[in-house]
C-alpha cells in the first residue's frame, strides 16, 4: 500500500480512473434523478440516497469478486453470425455473446423502453404511458427496482473499465468510493434542477435513450467510442443552456416592461 501511495503512476491511474467513474456515473445519475422525480416529493430524496447508496454497494461487490467479473467476458453463446468487414477488417457486429454483452443488451432495451415510455409520456399530458391519470404517483417499490436494475447494469460496465485501466484492486476501490461520492453530492441539485425545467428532462430523456441503443450496440459487437457520445451529450446540454439562460432573460425584461406599464 506504501508503494502505490509514493508512486506517481498509481497516482495518475488514480485521477484518471476517477474522472472516467465519474464520466460513466452521470448516466446513472441521470437514470436515477428522472425515474426518483415520478414519486411524492417526501419520498424522492430517499429513492435518490438509496439508490445512489446501491450504485456504491454494486460496483465494490462486484470488485471483490473480480476474477469472476473478467470471466464476465468470455463468451458464452455464439449464433455464428457476424456481420460485413470493416475497414479494420472488424467485423460490424457479432452474436458470440458474453454473459457481458447479455447484461448490456438487456439493460439497454430496458433503458430504451423506459425513456420511450417516458418521452410518450411528456407529449400526451392527459396520462402516463403505463395510463394512470397524470397526477398519480409512481410506487416507491417500482421505482426502487427500476434504480437497481440500472444499477447493477452501469456498475458492470464501470467495473469492467477500471478492471482495463489498472490491475491494483486499492485503486479501483478507492476511484469507486471517490466518484461514487461526487454523484452523491450531485445528485441533489441535479434533481431539483431537472424538476425545475421540464426542457431539461426532454433533453435527459434523450440522452438515455442514446445510451440505451449504445448499449445495445456495444452487446453486439459494435463499439461507440465514449468520447462522440458524451461530446455530443455536452453540445447539446450547451444549447439547452444557451435556452434557459435566454428565456430567465425574456422573463425578467418582461417582468421589467409590466412592472413600468
Amino acid at each position: 500500500m506504501l508503494d502505490l501511495l509514493a508512486s506517481p503512476e498509481a497516482w495518475a491511474a488514480f485521477a484518471a480512473l476517477v474522472t472516467l467513474e465519474i464520466v460513466l456515473g452521470i448516466d446513472n445519475l441521470i437514470f436515477i434523478s428522472i425515474v426518483a422525480g415520478k414519486l411524492p416529493e417526501g419520498s424522492r430524496d430517499k429513492a435518490r440516497k438509496i439508490g445512489i447508496a446501491l450504485a456504491l454497494v454494486l460496483r465494490l461487490v462486484l470488485l471483490a469478486g473480480i476474477a469472476w467479473i473478467v470471466g464476465l467476458t468470455a463468451p458464452v453463446i455464439d449464433l455464428g453470425i457476424e456481420g460485413t468487414p470493416g475497414l479494420h477488417g472488424e467485423p460490424s457486429f457479432e452474436t458470440a455473446f458474453s454473459w457481458r454483452d447479455l447484461i448490456l443488451i438487456a439493460g439497454g432495451l430496458f433503458l430504451t423502453w423506459k425513456a420511450t415510455s417516458e418521452i410518450r409520456e411528456k407529449l400526451n399530458p392527459g396520462e402516463t404511458a403505463t395510463g394512470k391519470p397524470r397526477g398519480a404517483s409512481a410506487a416507491f417499490g417500482t421505482v426502487l427496482i427500476q434504480i437497481i436494475l440500472l444499477d447493477l447494469v452501469f456498475s458492470v460496465d464501470s467495473i469492467l473499465t477500471a478492471v482495463g485501466m489498472t490491475d491494483e484492486l486499492p485503486i479501483m476501490v478507492a476511484a469507486v468510493v471517490v466518484a461514487v461520492g461526487v454523484m452523491f453530492a450531485a445528485s441533489g441539485p441535479v434533481m431539483r434542477f431537472v424538476a425545475d425545467n421540464p426542457s431539461v428532462i426532454m433533453l435527459a430523456l434523450a440522452f438515455l435513450l442514446m445510451i440505451g441503443m449504445v448499449l445495445i450496440a456495444d452487446g453486439f459487437g459494435r463499439h461507440v467510442p465514449k468520447g462522440y457520445i458524451y461530446s455530443a451529450m455536452a453540445f447539446a446540454a450547451l444549447v439547452e443552456s444557451l435556452n434557459l439562460l435566454a428565456r430567465r432573460r425574456n422573463r425578467r425584461l418582461q417582468g421589467k416592461t409590466t412592472q413600468a406599464s
